[in-house]
């Protein structure tokens, strides 16, 4: 399910259990609803909300974090794109074919993690006459296939198998971050304490406009809150996607 239909769930559930909670304050004997057990409803209330509160700023906290973690992990990938372009650029006019590739590696990435995020003209086009598949493990058969002349060429190579091995280790811890989502227990605990709460709110609210008002914006901005942190659990994906703009930026200074 899409983070907007979840948060359309989420503003439902919540919503509808207020609206839930007025229809049962009619039905309701009336001693039902005494001082007393308002009383009681709202401490009640007042519990689930507070560990709400809670486990919503933990979440926020965590997505959040997970978030920019992956940001300052590509622009750390990036950098170490344009570093090793300029290691194999000072090995010599040996490495073109590798320069190649890698450039290569850098368009399909951009192409396949931000296919949406421009329009179709803006999609980066891959060098021509290149034929080479843009893919790691090549590239680094390549690097590794060069045959040093001197000292100084075998400490670039060494270093330019470096750099390939600290970028696939990075690449791969952002691809098993990306693919850890949101816990579905925590989400469905919290919608569960949303439903509960603003059922106690219906109960003991009275039956006007204002206050139909008050829960509706009350439910919209819990269900805001939880789409901001299935955004920041889906970087690249959604509205509050990773910026490509570091690797977009690594791209234009490969093969200077």
């Amino acid at each position: 399910m899409g983070t907007w239909a979840i948060s359309g769930v989420v503003f439902v559930c919540a919503f509808g259990g207020a609206l839930l909670g007025m229809l049962l304050s009619r039905s309701l004997p009336e001693h039902h609803l005494s001082a007393d057990s308002k009383k009681t409803i709202k401490l009640g209330m007042g519990l689930i909300a507070t560990m709400t509160a809670l486990v919503l700023g933990l979440l926020i906290a965590s997505a959040k974090s997970s978030y920019d973690r992956l940001n300052n992990e590509l622009t750390e990938v990036s950098a170490k794109v344009v570093v090793l372009d300029r290691t194999l650029a000072l090995y010599g006019p040996e490495s073109g074919k590798a320069r190649a590739s890698l450039r290569a590696a850098v368009v399909r990435v951009l192409n396949e993690a931000w296919t949406a995020e421009r329009p179709a003209h803006f999609r980066v086009e891959a060098a021509e006459g290149d034929g080479m598949p843009a893919r790691s493990e090549n590239l680094y058969a390549q690097v590794h296939a060069l045959s040093p002349q001197s000292e100084y060429q075998r400490a670039l190579q060494a270093q330019a198998l470096g750099i390939l091995a600290e970028i696939g280790y990075t690449r791969w811890l952002m691809i098993e971050q990306e693919r850890n989502p949101m816990p579905r227990p925590f989400l469905v605990v919290v919608i569960f304490w949303l439903v509960v709460m603003f059922l106690g709110f219906g109960l003991v609210a009275p039956r006007n406009l204002t206050v139909m008002v008050t829960l509706c914006l009350c439910a919209l901005s819990v269900a805001a809150a939880l789409f901001l942190i299935l955004e920041l659990h889906r970087p690249f994906e959604g509205i509050l996607r990773i910026s490509s703009d570091p690797l977009r930026y690594a791209l234009a200074q490969l093969g200077r």
